[in-house]
Order: C-alpha cells, then sequence, then structure tokens
C-alpha cells in the first residue's frame, strides 16, 4: 500500500474568479459538474481542488501548499508578468537550502514555491 498522490482543497467565496485566477497562472480549470461549487485546478501533474465557502474569512484562512519546482525564478516571472489579484512574493535564498517565494490568492489560500539554490559558475 502506497500514497499516489496529495490535493489540497481550497476555500474560496466566489468560484469563477477563484477559477479565473489560478487559470491566469497556468493552471487547467474545470468546474465539478454537479450540484456543489467545486473546481480542479491542474498544472504539471499538480492539482488542487477549489470549494466554494460561503462565510470565508480571508483573514482567518490557514490553507496553505508547498510546490516544489524547477526554477522558483522562473514561475516568480511567469506568475508576476500575468498581473493576478492577491499578492507575490519575491523568491529568496533561505538558510535550509532553498530559494522560496510565495503567492497569495484572494481569499488568503497561499501557495509557497521553492526550488533548490543555484550557484552561479
Amino acid at each position: 500500500m502506497r500514497f499516489d498522490r496529495i490535493s489540497p482543497v481550497f476555500p474560496v467565496r466566489d468560484i469563477n474568479l477563484a477559477c479565473e485566477h489560478y487559470a491566469t497562472l497556468g493552471f487547467a480549470v474545470r468546474r465539478y459538474e454537479g450540484p456543489d461549487e467545486y473546481a480542479f485546478a491542474e498544472r504539471d501533474g499538480v492539482e488542487i481542488h477549489l470549494v466554494l465557502v460561503q462565510n470565508l474569512k480571508p483573514e482567518r484562512n490557514m490553507s496553505a501548499v508547498y510546490l516544489y519546482v524547477d526554477d522558483a525564478d522562473a514561475l516568480y516571472r511567469e506568475w508576476e508578468g500575468v498581473q493576478v489579484d492577491g499578492r507575490l512574493v519575491e523568491p529568496r535564498d533561505t538558510s535550509y537550502g532553498l530559494r522560496e517565494g510565495a503567492s497569495l490568492d484572494r481569499d488568503a489560500n497561499l501557495i509557497r514555491f521553492g526550488s533548490g539554490i543555484h550557484s552561479a559558475d
């Protein structure tokens, strides 16, 4: 028995705006074909689920995911160029050997992303 994959579930106040946000970040987004306000955002085998939460208070939202990527700086430049709502934090080197940045959507769902620190030869 082994685990196959993980899909964090991000609560959102507006499923349509959330779908637009993640599509702008390069995710393929599809709505759930059922009675619930639910969607899936997938990119490179990574999937994030989006669920409508009527009384979501972003200041209390603690939803987060960490993405290990090939190049944190390249991802930052890509996301910086598409101008989405929320907050984007430029990557920086950490004491534990990763170069990390972050993206926070309008509902305060946090994506932290990091890659190994590339040395300048």
